[in-house]
């Protein structure tokens, strides 16, 4: 009993020595406590799940959708609500007459004739109403009953996840940090605070900038094959968007992992340099994976990703010279 007390007593840096059932305890403890943080941050994404909707909903507006051909679209509205978009054919267009603009918005409102009411149209002037005409709409639709309970666990699911990370980090840190020295603590530290940064970062790349193009080369690329285009399964869509900003988020982690390794020994500069063809084909699989299929998105992913890379192989350069220098400097002095 002595021994052991003395052998907790004069543990290194990391703390207490424990057995490996100790350890199992704790990392089941870790389980349950990142388990629970999941459940209540889904809960309060599944309470808000309207909200976290039109959030995830958002790149979808800002897609430059176009029609196929060139024939005239009216975009039909009754009152504030939004009824549709319709092609219409040459001869719809000789019989409605709704003017030479491709794009008319078409205002549906109730008119008196005599005593009796009925339900006329009127082309919309209003410079507002024709630019808003020119954006397409894609519609979400639930196609079965139980549509909308998945909508929901996935939104739930996937915005929880993104909540609970902090909380599930640190639980997670509390189980490892105990293992490392003071000086890897530090380089850990501050892989957490800048990889976060980055984390965000590249969701935020994902959201404003390559969903849209991505949701707008989908669009064309079904009506290209001759297939509509104007409505979506709500839960593949929301699925799709939260795949694709998790993926880039995660694809921004790479640099901060790659450069912890490398403080703590485990990569070097050259190991980096010479792997540089490999990451290329890696983000080009990324691009191919978490993106529609077509080059245009895959690019625009794959470029940042890849930049990022070159970014890492230079700061381990720098890193690396800089050792050196100091190695040299003191054998000198020696």
């Amino acid at each position: 009993m002595a021994d052991h007390e003395t052998e907790h007593s004069n543990a290194p840096e990391g703390g207490p020595v424990k057995t490996f059932l100790e350890h199992l305890e704790d990392f089941r403890w870790v389980i349950v406590k990142s388990a629970v943080a999941l459940a209540l941050a889904m809960m309060v994404c599944l309470l808000a799940g309207n909200h976290v909707v039109e959030i995830l909903k958002w790149p979808l507006t800002r897609a430059h959708i176009s029609y196929p051909g060139t024939n005239q679209v009216a975009i039909v509205n009754f009152g504030t609500n939004h009824i549709g978009n319709f092609q219409l054919s040459p001869e719809q267009q000789k019989n409605f007459n709704l003017g030479t603009n491709r794009f008319v918005s078409v205002q549906i409102e109730p008119l008196t004739i005599g005593t009796n009411q009925i339900l006329g149209w009127r082309v919309n002037d209003d410079p507002k109403a024709i630019a808003e005409a020119q954006r397409m709409h894609i519609e979400l639709v639930n196609l079965h009953p139980a549509g909308g309970f998945f909508v929901a666990f996935q939104v739930a699911f996937y915005a929880g996840l993104v909540l609970a990370a902090f909380p599930i980090l640190y639980f997670i840190a509390q189980f490892v940090f105990p293992a490392l020295k003071l000086n890897e603590r530090k380089y850990v530290y501050r892989g957490l605070i800048v990889g976060g940064g980055l984390f965000l970062l590249g969701i935020s790349f994902c959201y404003f900038a390559l969903m849209p193009v991505a949701l707008a080369a989908s669009q064309m690329y079904s009506n290209w094959l001759g297939f509509g285009a104007l409505q979506w399964r709500a839960e593949d869509y929301i699925g799709f968007v939260c795949k694709f900003m998790l993926g880039m988020g995660i694809g921004f982690e790479l640099p901060v992992v790659i450069l912890t390794l490398v403080k703590i020994g485990v990569l070097s500069y050259q190991t980096l340099a010479k792997a540089r063809r490999y990451m290329i084909v890696i983000n080009l699989i990324l691009g191919a994976v978490l993106t529609t299929p077509e080059p245009i998105t895959q690019l625009v992913m794959f470029v940042p990703l890849q930049l990022l890379y070159e970014i890492t192989v230079w700061i381990a350069w720098y890193w690396d010279r800089k050792e050196r220098k100091r190695t040299l400097q003191n054998s000198i002095s020696a």
